[in-house]
């Protein structure tokens, strides 16, 4: 009922808040979830239009209090930064201005996912225009107009069209979802947050719920997945009986 082409999802801190982006209405719409990380709980809110920045959405996500929130998407081919006075309440968002938007256009043209590390001194794009993650550094933490662009990773081999990216909480596993493969796929990396250190893992198929997944997230703990997608316009959950383990994965 909000957009019919959902294409990322995130939550606030303690699982009371869910963010899905739209690339059919070009915003972010915001729902309270009654009991945490519990989607069927959810309830609409409101929205906030990402129009004036970015007509093709892809990519979203959040500082950790909640303070700043980023947009990508493949029409600008750049990290839209915007500050929120509440955080966690995209009612009070406001775009931070041109000189807090960074292009990856030298990386990725079509850039459809975005993550930060954990203290916002590493930022990693995915697209599938050249089918990898692009790692940046932030001298300034959470600063995208501080950012520098690093190196690399292919996920071709595992998916031609990856969507969405995110890691454990410790940054030695990364999980990329994927348009082709209809599936999650799990990498390790022997130094946390760096990619040129990740090998590929396994993989888990979403197809029976979900085949045009746009992104992926987890709750806290690792012991729940969400994949969101095209296919169903929906939030999928399911149940990891090992937390950050996709293959013990479970449909709820």
């Amino acid at each position: 009922s909000q957009d019919t082409y959902p294409t990322d999802i995130t939550f606030n801190n303690d699982g009371t808040k869910m963010f899905v982006l739209g690339d059919y209405g070009n915003d972010i719409n915001e729902y309270s979830l009654s009991t945490a990380f519990d989607v069927s709980t959810a309830a609409y809110t409101q929205l906030f239009s990402v129009n004036s920045q970015e007509i093709y959405p892809m990519g979203m996500t959040f500082n950790n209090d909640g303070t700043k929130m980023y947009v990508t998407g493949h029409n600008g081919d750049d990290v839209n930064e915007y500050s929120l006075s509440i955080a966690f309440d995209i009612s009070s968002a406001s775009f931070a201005g041109n000189s807090e938007r960074f292009s990856v256009a030298a990386q990725e043209t079509i850039p459809s996912g975005i993550t930060f590390n954990n203290d916002g001194t590493k930022m990693y794009v995915i697209g599938y225009g050249g089918d990898n993650v692009n790692e940046y550094n932030l001298s300034t933490a959470f600063d995208v107009s501080t950012a520098s662009y690093v190196q690399n990773f292919s996920v071709a081999v595992q998916d031609a069209s990856p969507q969405g990216i995110t890691f454990n909480n410790d940054g030695t596993k990364m999980f990329v979802v994927g348009y082709i493969g209809d599936d999650v796929n799990e990498y390790s990396l022997s130094t946390a947050f760096d990619i040129s250190t990740a090998t590929y893992v396994q993989n888990f198929s979403i197809l029976s719920q979900e085949n045009a997944p746009t992104d992926l997230a987890f709750n806290n703990n690792g012991t729940k997945m969400y994949v969101i997608g095209l296919g169903g316009d929906d939030v999928t959950e399911y149940s990891l009986s090992t937390a950050f383990d996709v293959s013990t994965a479970s449909y709820v």
